[in-house]
């Protein structure tokens, strides 16, 4: 199943005829939906938590630390 969300790249003609040679259905998607895509709303909460950290990050190495606290803070 191709999710069109209306991106220039999906629309373009030979995107378009190739996934009905190759047989792909095609289901549309409302561009910049993320109410229908819930997973925008688990990133927008972890950069909520990023954000609000003191002192935020200052590497990579205490970057990924505080994404996995992130991640494993939010509910279920």
């Amino acid at each position: 199943m191709f999710i069109d969300d209306n991106a220039p790249p999906h629309r373009a003609r030979i995107v378009t005829a190739r996934l009905q040679v190759v047989g792909v259905p095609h289901m549309v998607w409302p561009a910049m939906s993320p109410d229908l895509n819930p997973i925008e709303h688990v990133w927008d909460q972890l950069k909520q938590r990023l954000d609000d950290r003191t002192p935020p990050p200052r590497d990579l190495a205490e970057l990924r630390v505080a994404l996995v606290e992130g991640w494993n803070a939010l509910p279920q």
